[in-house]
């Protein structure tokens, strides 16, 4: 999926294609996690679907749930909602800090080991 170290550094345009790739994932993941939640919420708590994609948002926001729960799937689905969300949170963050943190690495090991490749 990525360069080697011996290969040379990833040009600017290929670099930035890299990223609009890793940032589509990053949005299909989120994107699908707020369908799953929108589902749950309307489904299994039977709020309308407002309601529904304001709760799964906010929770997959990370900033809580807005409407008070009243049944007892509702109230477990969104703790294992909850749960999935930081997940989804620190693999998106991944798959968007990735490129970038490889391109930093390969272009610094790229560096150290140019001095020895002009002898």
């Amino acid at each position: 999926m990525f360069e080697h170290r011996s290969e040379p550094l990833l040009s600017r345009t290929a670099f930035l294609k890299r990223l609009v790739r890793h940032g589509g994932l990053a949005l299909l993941l989120i994107l699908g996690s707020l369908i799953l939640g929108v589902f749950g919420y309307r489904f299994l708590e039977g709020q309308d679907w407002v309601d529904a994609i304001l709760n799964a948002s906010m929770i997959l926001g990370g900033m809580g749930p807005v409407g008070e729960l009243h049944s007892v799937a509702g109230k477990l689905f969104a703790a294992f909602y909850a749960l999935y969300s930081g997940v989804v949170f620190l693999i998106v963050a991944g798959v968007l800090f990735v490129p970038v943190f490889h391109r930093f690495l390969h272009r610094f090991h790229f560096e150290l080991m140019e001095p020895s490749r002009r002898k």
